[in-house]
């Protein structure tokens, strides 16, 4: 098997499995930030990505895709349900996301969890050169770091979390909080959107486990009697925005731009939201506001309209089937109360897009709402602004989403203010061009310096950093040997 100097360890492979038209299983990449970033990263470094192919009880031997190795790891049906639908999408979900929803604790999912992980890990582990890097991505492998220093202590290894990580007095609700800690700290570099959750990680750590903490390092204690130290601080994700302004350049992107809004019976602002149908993401309270406002007349659907993109997510877990209809519920009700027969109050879109749709979308709204109750970073709101090369449009930023650490010039709102949100799209809808043209230009200046090539080389660098100290480490103690 090939030997690779950067491994990169992810629930899913960078690639979806397709059939051609003579019937014939093949790849294809998939779209998504983390891919776009990593890709020439893993070519330059010879790398191996990691993952599960997205299909269940399927057995896939280690292929060769555009120039990066990629190693399968099956599951079964019944892992799938139990590790990712289960473990990752019932009980770290929901307890991370500042219980929005009430998590599941399980024990069979737990362990289901912990098997899956070791699978992982022993992969990452057989494909890893000598001293190579490894980087970890996510919640659904937070035990994979130690298990991976167990089996592989030459390695360097590097851990990510994309979602929020929670306060101590929520985390400690997990039954299984020091084993999470403990994978996580098997990882040299331990990154997270936000201050705030390194933070919250660090305090977990004093707190369960009694380590020292000094400003952004961990005192881990080794096996061995000795100690080494563990970096767990903020490294922000961001998005690959030149790809963003160039689709927005593209004349048919901006004819279908001006064709939505033609269909939507050209209304004076078009406000937009775009999501994954999910909890988290403060649609409810997004669709309350607006209701609220045609209902006290600030607002009319002959001006007025709002898109609602909510494509599909986690169709399987009762949560998301509930949430799914209390809001197609709430959209009929504002739709049966205002719509006219050539106005909709409310366009609902239960599907997914492909980007060049999305960037469309974007250049037609005048108003992007990201509502969030709780948001790991938001890549949406960054996809908005860099898509907006006319420095026009307002991005309403929920406080609560990692982008607002980011984008300081948007209107922002605490999400659970129903009249606050309803004040801050008054506001969006009537600022001045001058000020959007002031607001829009700052945060492009952030999306476009802070992109996700810079990113990733940030936490690589940091993973790079502690590699030379391990080495110089390791030659010092040979030395006095």
């Amino acid at each position: 098997m090939t030997q690779a100097e950067l491994v990169v360890v992810a629930n899913r492979l960078p690639v979806d499995r397709v059939v051609d038209a003579d019937g014939e299983n093949g790849w294809r990449r998939s779209p998504g930030g983390l891919v776009t970033a990593l890709e020439p990263v893993m070519r330059r470094a010879d790398g191996a990505w990691v993952g599960w192919p997205g299909q269940a009880d399927v057995e896939v031997d280690p292929f060769e895709f555009e120039g990066t190795f990629l190693v399968p790891v099956s599951l079964s049906a019944d892992e799938v349900e139990k590790y990712y639908e289960g473990m990752s999408n019932d009980t770290f979900w929901p307890l991370y996301h500042d219980v929005i929803a009430e998590p599941r604790y399980r024990r069979v999912w737990w362990d289901t969890y912990v098997r899956v992980n070791e699978r992982f890990a022993k992969a990452a582990a057989e494909v890893a050169a000598e001293g190579a890097m490894v980087w970890v991505q996510d919640y659904q492998l937070q035990l994979v770091p130690r298990m991976l220093r167990e089996a592989r202590p030459d390695l360097t290894i590097g851990y990510f979390h994309h979602i929020p990580f929670p306060a101590y007095g929520l985390y400690s609700q997990l039954p299984w909080r020091r084993q999470v800690l403990e994978g996580l700290l098997g990882a040299d570099v331990i990154g997270f959107q936000r201050v705030a959750d390194a933070g919250n990680f660090a305090r977990a750590v004093r707190r369960q486990l009694r380590y020292p903490t000094k400003a952004s390092g961990i005192t881990v204690p080794e096996p061995d009697g000795t100690t080494r130290n563990a970096l767990a601080k903020a490294f922000p994700i961001s998005i690959d925005a030149s790809s963003y302004i160039e689709l927005a350049q593209r004349e048919d992107i901006r004819a279908r731009a001006a064709e939505i809004r033609e269909s939507l019976g050209n209304p004076k602002k078009i406000l937009l939201g775009v999501d994954r149908l999910d909890y988290t993401k403060g649609i409810r309270h997004r669709l309350k506001a607006f209701g609220e406002l045609l209902e006290d007349g600030h607002i009319n659907v002959g001006d007025v309209t709002l898109v609602q993109v909510a494509s599909p997510s986690r169709e399987r877990v009762e949560a998301y089937v509930q949430l799914r209809d209390e809001i197609e519920l709430t959209v009929g009700r504002i739709n049966g109360d205002f719509d006219t027969m050539d106005h909709t109050a409310i366009r609902y879109l239960h599907q997914a897009y492909p980007r060049e749709e999305m960037v469309a979308l974007f250049l037609a709204a005048d108003v992007m709402l990201v509502t969030a109750l709780r948001d790991g970073m938001n890549l949406v709101a960054k996809e908005y602004v860099a898509s907006r090369i006319d420095n026009r449009g307002v991005l309403v930023l929920s406080e609560f989403a990692g982008a607002a650490d980011e984008l300081p010039s948007a209107i922002r709102i605490n999400p659970h203010d129903i009249d606050g949100m309803k004040d801050a799209i008054m506001r969006a809808i009537e600022m001045p061009p001058s000020e959007q043209g002031r607001r829009m230009r700052a945060l492009r200046r952030r999306v476009m310096e802070y992109d996700v090539a810079r990113w990733s080389k940030s936490f690589l660098d940091a993973l790079d950093d502690a590699r030379r100290h391990k080495s110089d480490t390791r030659n010092s103690a040979e030395v006095h040997a």
